[in-house]
């Protein structure tokens, strides 16, 4: 199993940027996905960005341009670098990775929340 752990959240407003970081209690390097999901009050929890090991990756319509997914995998770390943020990203942003053979895990999360 791999535990996650994210950080970078916080209060900001629209246009502003911030970057989350994900690290995992164990190595990378050979979890092929790696993603970012975000869950808004009342809402059911949606795809942002996944990364693969080879460092290929995939955006969801509504963020794509504005965050950028990135993988480290010598700190063990993935990252969602977000710009001109709008009000509707405020959300739990939440860490998935899948490990081979033991199944996927989540994070806790960390809110974001853009308001002026």
């Amino acid at each position: 199993q791999v535990q996650l752990v994210e950080s970078g959240g916080g209060l900001v407003q629209p246009g502003g940027s911030l970057r989350l970081s994900c690290v995992a209690s164990r190595s990378i390097f050979n979890i092929n996905y790696m993603a970012w999901y975000r869950q808004a009050p009342g809402k059911e929890r949606e795809f942002c960005a996944h990364i693969n090991a080879d460092g290929s990756n995939y955006y969801a319509a509504s963020v794509k341009g504005r965050f950028t997914i990135s993988r480290d995998n010598a700190k063990n770390t993935i990252y969602l670098q977000m710009e001109h943020l709008k009000p509707e990203d405020t959300a739990v942003y939440y860490c998935y990775a899948d490990p081979p053979g033991v199944g996927g895990a989540w994070g806790q999360g960390t809110q974001v929340t853009v308001s002026s």
